[in-house]
């Protein structure tokens, strides 16, 4: 199967010959990853006998998985360009994910609220990844997750939520950005991310 047609299986309409052609005009290993929890993409660049390498989680909406496709190309040619020079998210890794996004918005591939966000995300200095909290959220509304999956942000406080691994926690209060939760069997304390997906837990009689 030719990676268009795999691509096509992943993003919005229009955008899997572009990512396909980079693929091989960076010659890239692209996979298409499991859920990872702590991160939507990944990219390692050259090392030892590997060229380039792009993972990207395979359950993300179509706009998601290309805009964190493209973050991740940004990384590429970033490195490309200054190799350990720049910062990970610095103003040269801005530029070129600015520079890639290009294409997408010429093609008008994304809804009128998510190009919004993304424009609204370039012209922020102080974000350091493309899915900052704002974009995140926008991105959120267009994921299509079973009806008892919910963003913490959205838990009443003192609400009781778990976690795939069987922990259960209190939702207590907001601490800058996060949301301070117990866990109900230790009493330790975490912090979690507004848009952090758990289950509401129902206590059975």
């Amino acid at each position: 199967m030719d990676k268009i047609t795999v691509l096509n299986n992943y993003l919005p309409p229009g955008a899997a010959p572009v990512i396909a052609r980079w693929i091989d005009y960076f010659e890239c290993e692209f996979k298409i990853s499991r859920n990872r929890s702590t991160k939507h993409g990944d990219y390692r660049h050259p090392f030892k006998n590997a060229g380039h390498r792009i993972s990207v989680n395979y359950d993300l909406n179509p706009y998601a998985f290309l805009i964190t496709t493209v973050h991740e190309f940004a990384h590429l040619l970033t490195w490309n360009e200054y190799k350990r020079k720049a910062k990970p998210h610095g103003q040269e890794w801005k530029n070129n994910f600015k520079r890639m996004m290009k294409p997408f918005f010429e093609q008008s591939i994304f809804p009128p609220d998510i190009n919004h966000a993304i424009q609204n995300y370039l012209e922020n200095p102080a974000a350091s990844s493309c899915v900052d909290l704002k974009l995140y959220r926008v991105l959120k509304q267009y994921d299509s997750k079973p009806a008892h999956i919910v963003c913490v942000e959205k838990l009443p406080m003192k609400t009781l939520f778990s976690l795939p691994d069987g922990r259960v926690f209190r939702k207590e209060a907001l601490v800058r950005k996060r949301y301070r939760c117990v866990e109900i069997k230790t009493g330790a304390v975490y912090l979690f991310n507004a848009l952090s997906e758990v289950t509401v837990f129902e206590q059975k009689d």
